[in-house]
């Protein structure tokens, strides 16, 4: 079984993550959610890692690798439920996670993602009408 299950939920991959990841983990978390995007053509991960408790430089750079890797597939990626421990961290260690929207918990990451498939839809729209 895996360590972090990804289930599909509607366009929007949901990554739950169960217990602190180590680097190996966070590897294969992201290799997992890459491989499962490029099958699914999903337009959308929603990252929950409300449990992790702990933080070093290697998981943050993962976090912001994810998101840069599923906008290069065409989908978006929000991490909910940061604690305010590994966000105070992530500043002390100076990691911008660019490209990576956070919302405070899963039911309002879904609703970040649902307005950015609005934006997409909105743009494709204005594009075929030129």
């Amino acid at each position: 079984m895996p360590r972090v299950p990804i289930l599909r939920f509607g366009p929007t991959l949901i990554a739950t993550v169960q217990e602190d990841l180590y680097d190996r983990d966070a590897l294969e978390l992201q290799e997992a959610l890459t491989t499962e995007l490029e099958r699914s053509g999903a337009r959308g991960v929603l990252l929950d890692v409300s449990i992790v408790e702990t933080v070093d430089s290697y998981l943050g750079r993962v976090l912001r690798d994810i998101a840069l890797g599923a906008r290069l597939l065409g989908a978006h990626t929000v991490v909910v439920g940061i604690q305010p421990a590994v966000a105070v961290t992530l500043v002390e260690l100076g990691l911008e996670l660019q490209g990576v929207r956070t919302a405070l918990n899963p039911e309002k990451g879904l609703a970040v993602l649902q307005r950015l498939y609005r934006t997409d839809r909105a743009q494709r729209g204005a594009s075929r009408g030129r």
